[in-house]
């Protein structure tokens, strides 16, 4: 399969590295909920199971627990298997065969046996879904020692970023967000890389403000920072990409070198990931290379609203960004 210099939406990007993981690896398989179904899974999967049959593509019955556990097991037998939940909200049914199993069976068994599993959770925030069915819970399973965690928010990472933690002999919790998908950009042929080993990558490079960011979030970022070259101040950008294991190296320079940070997250603040990328660089620079206090921007510590009106409200803006920026600009 050549996808080579081929513009790609985000979800299309998924399907890609499906495909080609379903035709190089006998060992791969997807299994989950509404797997043959667009209206579950977008454009992601489409007409694989015609491809590839109900045997590697496999449609569940709704146990987000059973399927989970089923893969934690084929991977022990030496499969690599991609469990689908379509909506992260409910993968919570899942906790046990995760948190207890998948990602404590390296440590328990002295790296004897690891499961070799990528779970793939899907953020279906907004819409007026309502607060059952629009959770970001990346700083939970980012928590768990055993798993690692990644958030794709560009169209290239959404492919490579799939095949790097299905190839991983480690458990892997791949988040992608249905906002994401419309996105489009022209792909490059595949090359197996580990991109969770490498960790963040800056983005756009800039003078004044180092904007940290993953998923969703970052392309909020990149809106913001073309506002805010209309004001003369130069964002960078870095993406997280991978927010377990975190490298905080890359963002840690870039601080040094703008002396202002700003940490955009889709989760809730307290206890979060952004409370966690701000403690990483006060804990490893010195204070006077802070022109001003690092900053953040995350949900709100509430469940999330029906009313399309207070979604207005509950979900971050670029807008909300340059109007962050723009104050500590004014600080120094």
């Amino acid at each position: 399969m050549n996808d080579s210099h081929r513009k790609f939406n985000y979800g299309e990007a998924i399907l890609a590295a499906n495909e080609y993981l379903l035709d190089s690896y006998p060992e791969v398989f997807v299994m989950g909920q509404g797997v043959w179904s667009p209206w579950y899974v977008g454009n992601s999967m489409t007409d694989l199971d015609k491809k590839f049959g109900p045997d590697r593509v496999i449609d569940t019955p709704v146990s987000e627990s059973a399927c989970t556990g089923a893969g934690v097991g084929a991977s022990l037998a030496g499969m690599k298997p991609i469990i689908v939940h379509p909506r992260m909200d409910f993968m919570l049914y899942a906790i046990d065969p995760i948190v207890n199993q998948a990602a404590k069976w390296s440590s328990m068994f002295g790296g004897q046996a690891s499961p070799s599993i990528t779970i793939r959770s899907i953020i279906n925030r907004g819409g007026e879904q309502g607060a059952q069915h629009s959770q970001s819970l990346h700083s939970w399973f980012a928590h768990i020692p055993g798993l690692r965690v990644v958030m794709p928010a560009t169209v290239a990472d959404a492919r490579d970023l799939l095949i790097s933690a299905t190839l991983c002999d480690h458990p892997v919790i791949y988040i992608d967000d249905r906002f994401l998908y419309s996105q489009t950009e022209i792909l490059g042929p595949i090359k197996e890389k580990d991109l969770i080993g490498e960790g963040p990558k800056c983005l756009k490079e800039g003078r004044d403000i180092t904007i940290v960011s993953s998923g969703y979030s970052t392309y909020i970022a990149s809106k913001a920072r073309e506002l805010l070259l209309t004001q003369n101040i130069s964002v960078e950008i870095i993406d997280l990409r991978v927010i377990s294991p975190l490298k905080p190296e890359l963002i840690i320079d870039s601080v040094r070198k703008t002396g202002r940070l700003l940490v955009l997250d889709g989760g809730w603040r307290t206890c979060g990931l952004s409370s966690e990328i701000i403690s990483l660089v006060v804990e490893n620079l010195s204070m006077d290379i802070f022109k001003v206090n690092p900053s953040r921007i995350t949900l709100p510590d509430a469940p999330a609203p029906t009313s399309r009106a207070l979604e207005e409200i509950y979900y971050f803006k670029p807008e909300d960004v340059v109007n962050c920026v723009s104050k500590m600009m004014e600080k120094e």
